[in-house]
């Protein structure tokens, strides 16, 4: 388990596994020496990398004319930047195990939302990143996951970031009405054993994506309708 918050983390530990089966490391995946850390602990602890998930994320909430483009510099280093280092000193380990490696992407990552510009560009470019790596070694025995999770409760909105880089400190949506992470870790855990490639989850995250590829005008329309009626939506 990697996080910049050490202390959250080993209080979350036990309710996980034993503490022979959990290794805690402090990491920002913003710092290229810290992902190279968290796998030296890894492999220090274990010998070995089986699964590497690239879940680190934020997101943000703002029209793109108004925005400070230090906002979009920090979501690329988290969401794109971080995937890039720890999938890059993970792979010879999970080239050895013929492991997997997922990136979190998001519905985002395949039709863009408004408002949130960086966001949906952090995680295109993820999903270009790991569909060419996937190519890469198509012979090695690499298995490479894109995860599209959709709508899910978390800390994600209300820790997103406004135009001048402050955190917005609520969330649009019904927090309670949306899948758990609990569930949704199932469903990667699902999609990691029969060893996907890709993975949508939601009836909602699906059919936006059928949409787009048939009808991308429609979805357009579609998708601005949907982002203006959120509580203090920027469109307003």
């Amino acid at each position: 388990m990697a996080a910049r918050s050490l202390d959250r983390m080993q209080s979350l530990a036990p309710s996980v596994a034993g503490p022979d089966r959990v290794l805690c490391v402090r990491c920002d995946v913003t710092r290229e020496e810290d992902c190279r850390a968290l796998v030296e602990a890894t492999v220090a602890r274990w010998g070995r990398i089986d699964i590497l998930v690239n879940n680190a994320g934020i997101s943000m909430r703002a029209m793109f004319r108004d925005l400070d483009l230090l906002v979009l510099r920090r979501l690329m280093d988290v969401n794109f930047w971080g995937t890039v280092y720890c999938t890059k000193y993970a792979l010879p380990y999970l080239l050895a195990s013929k492991g997997s490696v997922v990136g979190v992407v998001s519905t985002a990552g395949y039709s863009a939302l408004p408002a949130r510009t960086g966001y949906s560009a952090s995680k295109y470019a993820i999903r270009g990143f790991l569909d060419a790596l996937r190519i890469e070694h198509l012979k090695d025995g690499l298995n490479v996951l894109v995860f599209a999770p959709g709508y899910t409760a978390s800390n994600v909105r209300r820790s997103a970031l406004l135009s001048d880089g402050t955190p917005q400190g609520e969330t649009p949506l019904e927090e309670n009405r949306l899948m758990s992470a609990e569930r949704c870790a199932r469903f990667l855990s699902r999609a990691l054993r029969r060893r996907r490639s890709s993975a949508v989850l939601t009836t909602l995250g699906r059919a936006s994506l059928w949409t787009r590829r048939l009808f991308p005008a429609l979805m357009d329309r579609l998708t601005y309708r949907y982002v203006s009626r959120e509580a203090g939506s920027p469109f307003k």
